[in-house]
């Protein structure tokens, strides 16, 4: 199978800044929230090395996959034909299986 390209979403984007927020304000240390942030972009990326080897999440939303990362966030991604998207990410104990749940079929959950 091909690499695909991986490219984030709007909420995606807005989900990885307040990700990288929560740490801060838990730390209170902007290079180990950077460092952590760092790590959880990279593994987005590599989604595209291997893009329908997780978790599929039609009961949120057609099309979904979702992989946990280091016990504390959750990234959201579509496979499409020529690339990944990443479409949000959440960070500790959000619910976000309520939040796709409470989006109606056409829209994106809440960042």
């Amino acid at each position: 199978m091909r690499r695909l390209k991986v490219i984030f979403g709007a909420e995606a984007e807005t989900g990885l800044l307040q990700i990288y927020r929560w740490v801060y304000d838990a730390s209170r240390d902007p290079n180990g929230a950077g460092r952590f942030l760092d790590k959880l972009i990279g593994r987005c990326e590599r989604i595209g090395d291997a893009p329908h080897g997780e978790r599929l999440r039609h009961d949120l939303e057609p099309g979904l996959r979702t992989v946990p990362f280091e016990r504390s966030a959750v990234i959201a991604y579509r496979v499409e034909a020529d690339r990944v998207t990443i479409t949000n990410a959440f960070y500790g104990g959000r619910d976000f299986e309520a939040l796709y749940q409470a989006a109606g079929p056409d829209d994106e959950p809440a960042p």
